[in-house]
């Protein structure tokens, strides 16, 4: 008894004498190359590099980050306050130049850049095969935008491996760490987990990254707890690679089937719609308890950046607004709120306690004549109505809003060029750079994409001075900052940005992340057909699988490809199913793959040259489509390059590029003499079936799967349960008089087995699917 007390007593003099001096240690240092790291007992792991110049500071035996070099602790470098405390505290100390590059998110950044194309760069001046560089260093661009135009957001594209991805991530986070106030970067990415389809999966296989089914097929699932799932895995995987922000998801309704990014969607109907994108978000942005910092946040965080606001799948006539001849979204169906419900009832209502997406991209869209305060057509970056009205007041959204790429620029001479200017839809004329970045700032807007140059958001201030003052401007500025810098603090950047390139690489696309992908693609895949049961197929049994012959064409842009005729499945894997044969007399069955038809985006402009207005239809069908009921005039139009209004292409033909898909099913159909045909189906949009569906005995719909967990379905290994996230259209005269923001109002296709085609429509080996899915969202 008289020992415990005593040793009471020496705790309790330590105690004493720890606060009198300050606080006793409670943090250890070690060491692994140039970073070092910093482990406070009971508080956060910091991350330094020992080329940046900062040192450790301590307080009540703490140790803390000194950022900023001054010797003191500032509150931003306590990592004990809250996120937004140190966002307003940073913001009030940094210069004018300092928020101008935080409001920069750069232009797409392959590690390593290549030395040629649109995103070409050098190293040391020169390209990167010839400059000796290790694929970890960083650009001479990059070493530019972040020293001086102060960029600290930055898109990462391509990346050699994890590893490499890892080094690249710690190579820039102590360039910038050395730099002014000392904060780190904030690295984003586009989707990363598309298929490689000719990859093979066991158990036990690991890869560059899980591989997940595209959105669309996502939204086949029905199941909104395999899209968490996916954000959860997706996110420790992002943040491995140093990606603490997602440009994603593409939450829009897509209620037009003709546009060209229907499958980035969770498909046409608001409530699906509504649930994957809350799905997503939360799993993204919510660290497990063991990882969080607060409220939800913390290291295995990542920003979710929905998009496009309000959305942009309403494009008249199918056209994307990437081109100027796809600026114009049209409502014909006065279904204009409706199309904000994946935001304001998804990713704005999260289950998770971080509460709504941190960021929000307005599309390149004009929501046209839907300002009902201004009465302007505008896009809606510039749109005082559509963010700081309606997004930022009615809806009361005040986390990050970034522009999508590239708005800023005058318009391109070629409305058919998307890389050759800006897509400053509405204020194409009238306005310079600058004059555009200050009206977007004034509409509500943090940040603008795909900018790597501080001057004109630099010259924007200017502007704001002349018109209201320094210090209304510069609390606009700063409100911006701190929105930006909330998204970088609570993910825990400011406290250790740095990686461990092996844990990385033992990290992105390990064993259990691929089978967690892999059982979701199968659960995506729709079957449509199953005439007298052919389906599944015994392993073994003879098959025929057609060459598919690839036409040539243009790319996203605008790069001329070659023709290409090849196996449309790899045949190493198929012939573990299958013993393959190249002559249909012999086979048992015939699997012929396809692609939904392909028919560009709705504009020519050889047309131009010949007297035509430019304009032509996106058909959902493999042959020729003369448009007889397309709308004529236009809902919408005008452009500064076009001296006419109307864009009707009503009368005008168009056939799909990849027309040879439905020759080729046909040809296959005469070969096997009887003999089963099955078509494997890859649906980028909805397609008319009707040119094929009777011929064929079974046909089995994806988006976006490995070859692998089609022959797993055929075979039985596992049974199809995916439903349709879109409506199949009967015909092309459906598809023309649907309105571009409704969903559901086509006629649906109906089959030779009395099956329609709508919306949440699968069949598994017992028939139609009939269960809590399709209970809840089946119209």
């Amino acid at each position: 008894m008289k020992n415990t007390a005593r040793n009471y007593i020496l705790i309790i003099s330590g105690v004493l004498i720890c606060y009198f001096l300050g606080g006793c240690q409670k943090w250890s240092e070690t060491e692994s190359g140039t970073i070092r790291i910093v482990t406070n007992k009971g508080g956060q792991t910091l991350g330094y590099s020992a080329t940046s110049g900062v040192t450790i500071i301590t307080d009540k035996g703490y140790a803390f980050k000194d950022l900023n070099k001054d010797g003191i602790l500032d509150r931003y470098e306590d990592w004990r306050l809250p996120a937004e405390e140190r966002a307003k505290d940073l913001a009030s100390k940094m210069t004018v130049e300092q928020i101008a590059g935080l409001m920069l998110y750069s232009s797409h950044q392959s590690i390593p850049a290549g030395g040629r194309g649109p995103f070409a760069a050098t190293y040391d001046g020169k390209p990167y095969n010839e400059s000796g560089a290790k694929p970890s260093d960083l650009s001479d661009s990059q070493k530019e935008f972040l020293t001086n135009d102060n960029l600290r957001h930055v898109l990462i594209t391509s990346v050699e491996s994890p590893a490499v991805a890892a080094e690249w991530n710690n190579n820039a986070q102590a360039l910038v760490e050395g730099i002014g106030l000392g904060i780190p970067i904030n690295i984003s990415s586009d989707p990363r987990h598309r298929i490689r389809a000719n990859a093979e999966y066991n158990l036990g296989a690991g890869g560059t990254i899980s591989m997940w089914p595209g959105s669309l097929g996502l939204a086949a699932t029905f199941y909104p707890e395999i899209v968490k799932q996916f954000g959860e895995i997706a996110s420790v995987e992002y943040r491995a690679l140093g990606i603490a922000t997602a440009l994603s998801p593409q939450i829009e309704l897509a209620t037009d089937p003709r546009w060209n990014r229907v499958n980035g969607t969770f498909g046409e109907d608001p409530l699906l719609a509504t649930d994957m994108a809350r799905a997503y978000v939360d799993g993204f942005q919510t660290s497990p308890d063991s990882t969080e910092i607060s409220d939800g946040w913390g290291y295995s965080s990542v920003n979710a950046m929905a998009k496009h606001w309000p959305g942009g799948g309403t494009g008249e006539g199918g056209r994307d607004a990437h081109f100027a001849y796809g600026k114009y979204a049209v409502y014909p169906g006065n279904n204009f709120d409706e199309h904000l419900k994946p935001f304001t009832d998804g990713a704005f209502k999260l289950e998770g306690k971080t509460g709504m997406a941190s960021a929000i991209m307005p599309y390149y869209t004009i929501s046209y004549e839907q300002d009902t305060v201004y009465n302007e057509n505008v896009g809606n970056a510039y749109s005082q109505y559509i963010i700081n009205d309606l997004l930022r007041g009615q809806y009361n959204y005040n986390g990050v809003v970034c522009t999508d790429w590239g708005i800023t620029e005058n318009e391109s001479p070629d409305i058919s060029n998307m890389m050759g200017g800006g897509r400053c839809w509405g204020v194409e004329e009238g306005y310079t750079v600058a004059e555009r970045h200050y009206r977007i700032i004034m509409a509500g807007v943090d940040q603008f994409g795909g900018n790597n140059d501080a001057g004109p958001v630099i010259e924007a201030f200017k502007k704001g001075v002349e018109d209201h003052g320094t210090e209304y401007i510069r609390a606009r500025f700063e409100e911006s900052a701190v929105r930006l810098l909330m998204n970088i603090f609570r993910v825990g950047l400011f406290e250790n940005p740095y990686l461990n390139p092996e844990i990385s690489a033992g990290t992105v696309g390990n064993a259990e992340f691929m089978k967690a992908g892999y059982e979701a693609q199968l659960k995506s895949i729709v079957m449509l057909k199953n005439k007298d049961q052919v389906l599944p197929l015994q392993k073994e049994l003879t098959v025929f699988i057609p060459k598919r012959i690839t036409p040539a064409g243009r790319d996203w842009f605008g790069n001329q490809t070659p023709e290409r005729i090849a196996d449309p499945v790899n045949m190493d894997i198929a012939n573990k199913y299958f013993n393959v044969t190249e002559d249909p007399e012999e086979a048992d069955v015939a699997l012929v793959f396809i692609n939904s038809p392909e028919t560009g985006r709705g504009y020519n402009g050889d047309d131009v040259k010949k007297g035509g207005n430019g304009y032509f239809p996106i058909s959902l069908q493999y042959i020729k489509y003369s448009a007889p009921d397309a709308r004529d005039p236009s809902i919408a139009g005008g452009d500064p390059l076009e001296p006419f209004t109307n864009r009707s292409y009503k009368g005008k033909s168009v056939t799909p590029s990849n027309e040879t898909d439905l020759k080729m099913i046909k040809e296959t159909v005469k070969k096997m003499n009887g003999k089963p045909v099955i078509v494997l189906a890859n649906l980028s949009n909805p397609m008319v079936f009707s040119e094929f569906e009777k011929d064929v005995h079974a046909i089995v719909a994806h988006f976006e799967v490995q070859d692998q967990a089609l022959l797993d379905i055929l075979t039985g290994a596992a049974e199809p349960s995916g439903l349709l996230p879109m409506q199949m259209p009967a015909n092309m005269k459906t598809v023309e008089l649907q309105y571009e923001d409704v969903p559901h109002d086509m006629e649906c296709y109906v089959d030779s087995e009395g099956n329609t085609y709508d919306f949440a429509f699968g069949l598994n080996w017992n028939g139609t699917i009939n269960d809590s899915r399709t209970e809840k969202y089946k119209k």
